[in-house]
C-alpha cells in the first residue's frame, strides 16, 4: 500500500426529512446566495422545503446553472455575491450545481484572472463556506474538493482541486431524486461505477480493504441500480446508490492505491466538443479503455472479473474479456449507451480530442503515465 494522507470533514445529513435540520447549520447571521439549476427543485418540492427551512435567514436566489456548468454563467454570480455581500452559498441541486457553487466560492476573492483556477491551475487561498442539498446521485461532488468548469465560449472543460471547498455539510435525502427522469438517474449509476473503477481497476499494490470496499460500491450498483431505475420511488433503492455514489468519490476507496482518470480525461473533451453527457462519454471510454490498457490492468481484471461478476471460469484470457463485455453490457442495460455512433459522434473527433489534449499537456495519463496520443486514438478508435 502506498502512503497516504486522508481527511474529509463533510457532515453528512441522510435520509428522509433532512433538509429541515439545515438551519441548525447555517449561521442565524449568514446572508446566503442559494444556487440552482433550471428549476426542477421547484416542481419536486425541494425549493419549499428549503425555503421553509430558512425562513429565518437571509436568502437570495441565483438559478440557472447549466449541465457541465458554464463559466459564463458562474462569474454572473460571483458579481451577485460581491453585491449583495453574501458571505455564505447553499448549493440545491445536482453535481453540476455543486460543482458551480465551489468555483463561485473561491473566484469571488481570486486575485486575478478566475480562469486561471482552471487553466493554469492557480492556487486558491480563501472561499466562502457553503452547504449542499443534493438532488441527484451522481458525482460525489457533495463530500469531495473536486469541481470541473466548462467555457462555453471555447468548449473548454476543465478542473480544479482545493480543500477550501469542502462542503460544511451535505444532505442527501433519497426522496429528493424520486422525480428524475430515467436518463439522469442512469448517468448517475454509470458516472459512479466509473468513478469507482478509476480508482480500482489500475494494478495491485495489496491494499486488500481498499480493493473490497471499491468492489463492494460496484456490486451494490450492479444489484441496486436496475432495481432503482425500474420503481423510482423504491427509497431503500434509491438510498443505496445515493450512498454509493458518495462513497464513490470521496477519497475514501483512494487512499494508498494508484489511480487511472484517464477515461474521465478522454470522456471530458467528448461532452466539451459534441455535448454528451458527462455519463455518456464515460460509458464509451471505459470499456474500450479497459481493453486497451488490458495488458498494464492484467491482475486487476481477473479480479474484478471474480469478485463483482462471478467470473471464476475459462482461460485468463476470457475471464478478461467477460468481464469487460459485463462492464458494457451493464451500462447498456440501464440505459447509456456506450458506441460514439450512439450519439452520432464520427471518428473525425479523435485528432480534435487529442489536439485538445496535448494543448493541456495531458499527454501521459493513467496510473503509470503511459497513456499518450496514440494510446487515446486506439481506445477511441476502438469506441466507434
Amino acid at each position: 500500500m502506498q502512503n497516504f494522507t486522508f481527511h474529509n470533514p463533510v457532515k453528512i445529513l441522510f435520509g428522509k426529512g433532512q433538509i429541515a435540520n439545515i438551519a441548525a447549520e447555517i449561521p442565524t447571521d449568514a446572508k446566503i446566495l442559494m444556487t440552482y439549476g433550471g428549476g426542477s427543485i421547484k416542481k419536486n418540492g425541494v425549493y419549499e422545503q428549503v425555503k421553509s427551512a430558512l425562513s429565518k435567514h437571509n436568502l437570495i436566489e441565483f438559478g440557472g446553472i447549466e449541465p457541465n456548468p458554464h463559466y459564463e454563467t458562474l462569474m454572473k454570480a460571483v458579481e451577485i455575491v460581491k453585491q449583495e455581500d453574501i458571505n455564505y452559498l447553499l448549493a440545491v441541486g445536482g453535481g453540476s450545481v455543486v460543482d458551480g457553487t465551489k468555483f463561485i466560492s473561491v473566484a469571488v476573492d481570486f486575485d486575478g484572472d478566475p480562469w486561471d483556477i482552471l487553466s493554469k491551475a492557480a492556487p486558491v487561498k480563501s472561499a466562502i463556506p457553503f452547504g449542499v442539498v443534493l438532488t441527484l446521485a451522481a458525482t460525489g461532488s457533495e463530500m469531495n474538493t473536486a469541481a470541473v468548469i466548462t467555457k462555453a465560449a471555447n468548449q473548454e472543460k476543465r478542473h480544479f482541486y482545493s480543500p477550501l471547498v469542502f462542503p460544511q455539510f451535505s444532505v442527501l435525502d433519497p426522496e429528493t431524486t424520486f422525480s428524475l427522469p430515467p436518463r439522469q438517474v442512469s448517468n448517475g449509476i454509470v458516472d459512479a461505477f466509473t468513478h469507482t473503477m478509476e480508482q480500482y481497476l489500475t494494478y495491485p499494490v495489496n491494499a486488500p480493504l481498499q480493493d473490497r470496499m471499491a468492489e463492494a460500491i460496484l456490486k451494490t450498483l450492479v444489484e441496486e441500480g436496475p432495481k432503482t431505475i425500474a420503481n423510482p420511488s423504491d427509497y431503500d433503492s434509491r438510498a443505496n446508490f445515493m450512498w454509493c455514489a458518495t462513497m464513490a468519490l470521496n477519497g475514501i476507496i483512494a487512499v494508498g492505491v494508484p489511480q487511472d482518470w484517464s477515461t474521465h480525461m478522454i470522456g471530458h473533451e467528448l461532452t466539451a466538443l459534441h455535448g454528451l453527457d458527462h455519463a455518456q462519454s464515460l460509458a464509451v471510454v471505459l470499456p474500450s479503455t479497459l481493453t486497451v490498457k488490458r495488458d498494464n490492468k492484467w491482475q486487476k481484471l481477473l479480479q474484478y472479473a471474480e469478485r463483482v461478476w462471478g467470473i471464476d471460469q475459462g482461460s485468463e484470457e476470457e475471464r478478461v474479456n467477460a468481464a469487460i463485455a459485463n462492464t458494457r453490457a451493464f451500462f447498456e442495460s440501464v440505459g447509456t449507451r456506450t458506441k460514439l455512433s450512439d450519439y452520432g459522434v464520427g471518428l473525425d473527433t479523435i485528432p480534435l480530442v487529442i489536439d485538445r489534449l496535448k494543448s493541456y499537456g495531458y499527454t501521459a495519463l493513467g496510473e503509470k503515465q503511459d497513456v499518450n496520443p496514440q494510446t487515446v486514438e486506439k481506445i477511441l478508435t476502438l469506441s466507434a
